[in-house]
């Protein structure tokens, strides 16, 4: 959920001026694998005490609010759920500390695969008027598939490791996750935990050696953290827990981005939180274009939105499922030219050269797909061979058939390393040298063992 930041930041500076009386609440959500057949979603919720009705019942002082959560299918209208949950809090009478605490929960949702709306709202349960209400839209998918998965990130003001607290609501995978909803850090919370899930490693009998790359990005698309590790497939699903000291980054937003990449073909996933800093004491020294990781001084700081948009779809093939939808939602110059820097920079073999080797391979394959395989009405890169040859390079073996007695004009490629060998039949079906992939023995791709049939000559 993408949050206005600059509010938030008002909100802070504002909150000892103006003694409004209105209710504080936020939330947030990740998204996580369950069964076969669904998903988890967990939503996170803050609600602060300070302006709650305090009540007295039994001689005990106590505040208490009211939350409304509805879920239904977008296209449908199917109302999956409509609950109301109350939240309570103990205080004592002149216990101020305890007051200007914010109530934070979990609750969790199974889901199938499908697009929702969440309408969720907050409000006082002695006083209806005192209310805050949020609707969003959230894409749910299966993360039961063949490929290796990420799920969401959840960003945490603290993870306790190897908790016997079994029955706390934060609690999952043998850790204490204590949720940040409003994902602002800095001076009360100096440091940011994560916590995601890794899915399919075992399932990915194509992956080869996978590395986590861990990075944050400030708003000047500058990198300002980054991490590396191998991950081991000796199990199918794994959990990721990290730790960002922030005492020294400056007031401003973040983005912490989790990005999986198989070594050797370069395939990948990657997952993205949005956060604030809130750092008055910190110099901001940071510009646009300053370090060697500035998105302003490398070639994407010149591409225009046209540009960027073209670059983006002769790089899709390469692109996973959640960064394909992640750039259709980018409504910024700016942020396309931070997507795309940062896209590449994650699949470079060595980031301690200038040159990007991957890239450097990828565009000349480009340039040998458009000279090779344009049409009269496609571009090569939008042609089915260009496509495989995009993703996997030069095949091992070509065998040639463009002038069988019998058969329309037809192509085999061969790749002997890909899941112990695959093949790719193309066949010219119109006429006009735009040959269609008709049957291919690689996971994931249009399998038909009958495609003879469709190239036989009239």
């Amino acid at each position: 959920m993408i949050k206005n930041f600059i509010a938030v930041v008002l909100l802070i500076l504002c909150s000892n001026l103006f003694a409004q009386k209105n209710i504080n609440f936020d939330f947030g959500y990740a998204r996580f694998n369950y069964d076969s057949v669904s998903a988890y979603l967990e939503l996170y919720y803050s609600i602060g005490q300070e302006n709650l009705t305090r009540k007295i019942k039994n001689d005990t002082s106590f505040v208490s609010a009211l939350l409304k959560i509805n879920i239904a299918n977008k296209f449908s209208g199917e109302e999956l759920v409509n609950k109301i949950y109350g939240v309570n809090s103990q205080v004592e009478a002149g216990d101020d500390k305890v007051i200007e605490k914010n109530l934070i929960g979990v609750l969790g949702f199974l889901l199938t695969e499908g697009v929702y709306k969440l309408d969720i709202s907050a409000y006082d349960a002695a006083d209806s008027t005192l209310k805050k209400s949020y609707s969003e839209e959230i894409k749910v998918i299966s993360f039961t598939r063949d490929n290796f998965l990420l799920s969401d990130i959840q960003l945490a003001n603290r993870i306790i490791t190897q908790s016997a607290n079994t029955g706390s609501i934060f609690y999952k995978n043998t850790l204490e996750v204590f949720p940040n909803p409003m994902n602002v850090f800095g001076q009360n919370y100096p440091v940011l935990f994560y916590y995601n899930e890794i899915y399919n490693l075992v399932r990915d009998t194509s992956a080869h050696e996978l590395v986590l790359n861990t990075q944050v990005i400030n708003s000047y698309g500058n990198l300002v953290y980054e991490k590396s590790k191998e991950i081991s497939k000796s199990r199918n699903s794994i959990v990721e827990v990290g730790v960002v000291n922030l005492t020294k980054y400056p007031t401003g937003s973040y983005t912490v981005i989790l990005n999986l990449v198989d070594v050797k073909t370069k395939n990948g996933v990657s997952s993205a939180k949005r956060f604030f800093v809130f750092n008055p004491s910190v110099e901001d020294t940071q510009k646009v274009g300053d370090g060697n990781f500035s998105v302003m001084s490398s070639e994407f700081g010149v591409l225009s939105d046209e540009e960027c948009d073209l670059l983006f779809s002769a790089s899709k093939y390469i692109a996973s499922s959640n960064e394909i939808e992640r750039f259709s939602k980018l409504d910024s110059l700016s942020a396309k030219r931070e997507f795309l820097y940062n896209f590449w920079r994650v699949r470079d073999t060595d980031q301690s050269t200038k040159v990007n080797e991957f890239k450097k391979e990828y565009d000349a394959r480009i340039k040998h797909v458009e000279g090779r395989f344009k049409t009269f009405t496609r571009k090569g890169i939008k042609t089915d061979r260009g496509r495989i040859y995009l993703m996997f390079g030069e095949p091992d073996e070509i065998e040639l058939h463009p002038s069988d007695y019998d058969k329309k004009p037809y192509e085999i490629w061969y790749y002997h390393s890909i899941e112990g060998g695959v093949e790719f039949v193309f066949g010219d079906i119109t006429g006009y040298s735009d040959y269609e992939l008709l049957h291919s023995t690689k996971r994931g791709e249009l399998s038909d063992q009958n495609w003879v049939r469709r190239i036989q000559a009239n």
